[in-house]
């Protein structure tokens, strides 16, 4: 069978170095659109490397990110890769993230859950430096048409949304070379650039990488609820629930409870069309 679940859970970590300092940070900042108005105290905190802290989303990106396609070929693991979906991503900080760091990354299948007519792989990276734990990241990878292999169906998360109006609404615009930059951080996935590989995917034109706006929607978060400060989060989960186009504009919802921020992105030109769901950050 494509997916061997007792195989892929028991094989040992992948593990190897990776390495990153203010440039990357820099580039990645970039890429989420930080740096408008260039000359805005704020936004030098994301661009200028004497006054530089890392937003906690870095981490998806990290010595090149991709440790979902690493991870897709996992012992047990062959999967089309034409199948695969990103579904959803969580990090969880053990500290803040340096500037400048060289860590180890281990990563492994964590968990694997068969939703009947497709299956979901949980890819689990764990980055330490020399002086512990950084962070733990999961990927949570929808492969359609890799169900029915006896596994257990696996949690339901669903956060129920506050039933009064969001404490915040703020409006990110995706500028049109957005994901071209967006992309020097390491998925280079041809859906997010190239108009023919784009429409042979079903699309009119490339396509956001969800990673990107899941970083612009915690740099909105962290902007505006947590007083521009990034050592306050704890950690960052969302689902993917849509597309998003460059040149259009991401709706933030935030809706603020004791501890987290619960968040709901849409597209606005697209009658607020879901991006991300299930959204929720939590901080100190």
């Amino acid at each position: 069978m494509p997916i061997d679940a007792a195989r892929a859970l028991a094989a040992d970590p992948r593990q190897g170095n990776i390495g990153w300092d203010h440039k990357d940070i820099q580039l990645y900042h970039l890429g989420l659109g930080a740096g408008l108005p260039a000359t805005d105290p704020d936004e030098l905190r994301y661009t200028l490397e004497s006054k530089l802290h890392v937003l906690p989303s870095f981490a998806t990106v990290a010595g090149a990110g991709m440790a979902m396609m690493g991870g897709l070929a996992a012992p047990g693991i062959d999967v089309n890769l034409a199948h695969v979906l990103h579904g959803g991503q969580s990090i969880e900080l053990h500290r803040p993230i340096p500037v400048k760091g060289d860590a180890t990354s281990s990563a492994k299948v964590a968990a694997l859950y068969d939703k009947g007519k497709a299956a979901v792989i949980v890819l689990r990276t764990e980055v330490a430096d020399a002086d512990g734990p950084l962070w733990t990241s999961d990927a949570q990878i929808f492969v359609r048409g890799e169900g029915g292999f006896g596994g257990e169906r696996g949690p339901s998360v669903k956060e129920e949304l506050p039933g009064r109006a969001p404490d915040r609404v703020e409006e990110r615009h995706i500028r049109e070379d957005q994901a071209l930059l967006y992309r020097l951080s390491g998925d280079w996935n041809p859906l997010h650039a190239d108009p023919e590989f784009a429409k042979l995917a079903g699309f009119d034109q490339p396509i956001l990488h969800g990673l990107c706006s899941y970083g612009m929607t915690l740099k909105a978060v962290v902007d505006t609820a947590l007083g521009g400060d990034v050592s306050r989060v704890r950690a960052y989960r969302t689902r993917f629930a849509g597309i998003v186009f460059p040149g259009e504009t991401l709706r933030i919802r935030m809706w603020q409870e004791p501890g987290r921020v619960l968040v709901s992105v849409t597209a606005v030109e697209r009658d607020d069309a879901p991006v991300l769901a299930d959204t929720v950050v939590e901080h100190s």
